[in-house]
């Protein structure tokens, strides 16, 4: 996984070289003054994803028209000196932050300067500060173009998390017939989150790299998955509240392995919760425990099938939702 995000950022580097060299050479070929900003231009509207690159010109296409008209002004008043351009940096940066255009000021004032550097804002020069924008703007998107869906990626991920989860039940299930827990470890939540987390990232830029007919299959699912681990870690907290094992404990023990066994992505979990809400049944049924840690026992393994069933709950109604539409 790291040496293919490694190779997605050496080629994504060789594509902002590519336009901003490419906005460059048609700045240069259309005759205009300061041609290299167009390169620079197109560096600054380059985004991680398809949307956000689209987003981003969007609004630095409307903070320029707006520099320009607060340029104009300070200019046309105070003539083209320091004092004219200070009042439209304060001006303009205020504006662009109540917009929430903060990338724009930056790139947007290093248009104004070359105003401020002719000492004239004629027609001639505005129209090559403009040109300068589009040509920028537009290899900026251009080379975001093909960006697109990597479900592949999101997949690899989502299999590492539903391992780890297959892992964590197995665990489980073997710890809560063990008295002596001293040596029970955590260490493989922290592999879980990681590969939910990935996943996560993944999934938003897949739909990030989508302008029509978003699907939130991704998100929702990594979402429910997420919920499940919240889940586990308070499973893990009730197995660890056992200082005793009540014959009950081989059953609950049997669920959860059977869990693991029969947990893949497309399990609508249906047998699962019959077989769980059976077990409930029978431990309700039994005798009253006689002695008070019985009784504690018996409850925490009865509030571990409970959270058990809002695990197995949590992918129920994702599947319900998803095989509706």
């Amino acid at each position: 996984m790291e040496l293919a995000n490694q190779k997605e950022n050496v080629l994504k580097g060789i594509k902002i070289t590519i336009a901003s060299v490419l906005a460059i050479m048609a700045a240069d070929l259309l005759d205009l003054s300061y041609y290299a900003t167009a390169g620079i231009i197109t560096i600054l509207t380059i985004q991680n994803t398809k949307r956000e690159t689209f987003i981003t010109a969007r609004d630095r296409t409307l903070a320029f028209a707006l520099a320009l008209i607060i340029a104009w002004s300070a200019f046309q008043i105070f003539g083209y000196g320091f004092a004219a351009f200070a009042i439209y940096i304060l001006l303009f940066s205020v504006s662009c932050l109540v917009m929430k255009w903060q990338a724009a000021i930056a790139m947007d004032s290093v248009l104004i300067t070359h105003f401020l550097a002719e000492q004239s804002m004629s027609m001639p020069i505005l129209l090559n500060e403009i040109m300068l924008f589009f040509i920028g703007t537009f290899f900026g998107i251009l080379v975001n173009l093909d960006l697109r869906r990597n479900e592949n990626a999101f997949w690899q991920w989502a299999d590492q998390v539903d391992e780890q989860m297959k892992r964590i039940l197995s665990y489980m299930s073997a710890w809560i017939l063990t008295e002596d827990k001293s040596e029970y470890e955590d260490s493989c939540f922290a592999a879980l989150e990681d590969a939910v987390f990935r996943a996560e990232e993944v999934a938003w830029r897949n739909v990030k790299n989508t302008l029509f007919q978003q699907s939130r299959y991704e998100v929702e699912y990594i979402s429910m998955r997420r919920k499940q681990m919240e889940v586990l870690k308070r499973m893990q907290e009730s197995i660890l509240m056992l200082f005793n094992v009540p014959k009950q404990a081989a059953p609950v023990s049997g669920l959860l392995k059977q869990v693991e066994v029969e947990y893949h992505r497309d399990n609508d979990i249906q047998l699962l919760m019959k077989d769980l809400i059976f077990l409930l049944k029978q431990m309700k049924q039994e005798e009253l425990p006689k002695e008070r840690q019985e009784f504690e026992n018996r409850a925490v393994l009865y509030y571990i099938l409970m959270q058990l069933k809002e695990f197995l709950s949590l992918k129920q109604e994702f599947m319900k939702k998803w095989n509706n539409n």
